[in-house]
């Protein structure tokens, strides 16, 4: 499975994406991130391993506890797949618009 396919994976689940969205606030331990969530802390830590497999999220020891993080690496490589779409999306833009404008100037 390529990086990408890994990315799209892990927040392809809804609970996942909640977990993940939770973490934009900043770290928080696996008991934070579950309070709230229709699913156990044990699923919350499943979720946590699968988008931290895939590179999105990273964690730490603070003693006893876990903190979880957004890694800005996986992010990144996220921002950079989808940036390839971005990118040809304008160039064709732009040449749709250079077509556009080229035609008008031949009507005139």
């Amino acid at each position: 499975m390529t990086n990408a396919a890994r990315l799209i994976s892990a927040l392809a689940d809804p609970t996942r994406r909640a977990v993940f969205e939770r973490l934009k606030e900043g770290p928080r331990p696996v008991g934070e991130i579950a309070s709230g969530l229709p699913v156990t802390r044990p699923a919350v830590s499943q979720h946590l391993k699968v988008l931290k497999d895939a590179g999105l999220v990273a964690d730490r020891s603070v003693g006893t506890r876990r903190i979880y993080y957004i890694d800005p690496k996986g992010l990144g490589a996220m921002r950079a797949w989808l940036d390839q779409f971005w990118e040809a999306s304008l160039d064709a833009f732009k040449l749709a618009a250079e077509a556009g404008a080229k035609k008008t100037k031949e009507e005139e």
